[in-house]
């Protein structure tokens, strides 16, 4: 399975290399579909054998782990990590001042109106009992489904391929501008700037997502991914947060085209929340939190492998 997942990556990467606009309609035809495709299932639920409005009862009955719901939190929020991706390639975004802020905001809508419907049909559909002894708890829904019976766990492994395929192909034609656009600053090495004469792509920043994509899948199985991709990101999200405290301090005078609503409270309230989740993960995970940690503290040595070598160039 983890090669057919690396052959995957190698073809996504092999379209995004062929053009920005070809990848952006592959993007948006493969989120339409697997859009209608989970409304299509989050709605079907309600029809589920067995399905009880008597299933949203409280399943706990000695008391909350704040500690363990802080855990089971870090997979769901790669579910809504995509509300960040538009800014990475705000660059190629026409009128970014007024389509990026619109963009964001009606991904992170849309995102939890699909992710809360999906969840409240599968709490219908299944006790938290059944829940906690199914091992593919969407294919054991669609198996209650009448409309659905036998085909169910096929129709859940199709909409699963949709889903994993367009959020691959999303994330590589945001992340690899990031390589880019680090090297296009002078904060990463130069080659990774370099843009195809013919297809006009950054070619070498997605060659160098694509490769590290396949090492991550072909070591990692999706529970670790999950984990470190979602620990590996979020800190740079509280990073990239703080900062807007920061400058408002210490940059006063700067244009500020967007506007941080509720400032200070809602940031400050998101920075909170991010710092308990990573220091929950390293309380509860250190090998792994940590492991993830390290790749990320790797990152500086190549920077100032970078930074000798540019100024050796310099000299």
């Amino acid at each position: 399975m983890r090669y057919v997942a690396a052959a995957a990556i190698a073809a996504i990467g092999v379209i995004n290399y062929l053009g920005v606009q070809r990848a952006a309609l592959l993007q948006s035809a493969a989120t339409a579909l697997k859009y209608a495709a989970l409304l299509g299932l989050g709605i079907l639920a309600f029809t589920a054998r067995g399905g009880s409005a008597a299933h949203f009862s409280a399943p706990w009955g000695q008391g909350l782990s704040v500690s363990l719901l802080a855990t089971a939190l870090i997979p769901v929020l790669w579910t809504y990590d995509g509300w960040a991706d538009p800014a990475s390639v705000a660059g190629e975004i026409r009128d970014p001042q007024r389509n990026l802020p619109r963009a964001l905001i009606a991904g992170a809508l849309c995102v939890m109106l699909v992710y809360l419907l999906v969840n409240v049909g599968f709490l219908y559909a299944l006790a938290p009992a059944q829940m906690a002894g199914s091992r593919l708890i969407a294919a054991t829904v669609a198996e209650r489904v009448p409309l659905l019976g036998a085909a169910g766990a096929g129709v859940i492994a199709a909409a699963v391929v949709l889903a994993a395929f367009s959020g691959l192909n999303g994330s590589m034609l945001t992340g690899s501008r990031i390589f880019f656009a680090m090297a296009d600053r002078g904060l990463f090495f130069r080659f990774a700037a370099r843009v195809s004469p013919r297809f006009q792509s950054p070619s070498v920043a997605i060659g160098l997502a694509t490769v590290l994509g396949i090492a991550y899948v072909l070591e990692n199985d999706f529970a670790q991914l999950a984990d470190k991709f979602v620990l590996g990101i979020w800190p740079f999200y509280a990073l990239g947060v703080a900062a807007v405290f920061v400058l408002r301090r210490t940059r006063p005078e700067l244009a500020r085209p967007y506007r941080v609503w509720g400032y200070p409270f809602v940031p400050l309230v998101f920075l909170l929340a991010s710092v308990l989740m990573v220091g929950n993960a390293l309380i509860t995970d250190p090998r792994n939190t940590g492991l993830t940690f390290l790749i990320i503290l790797a990152g500086i040595p190549a920077y100032w492998v970078r930074a000798r070598l540019q100024r050796l160039r310099g000299t």
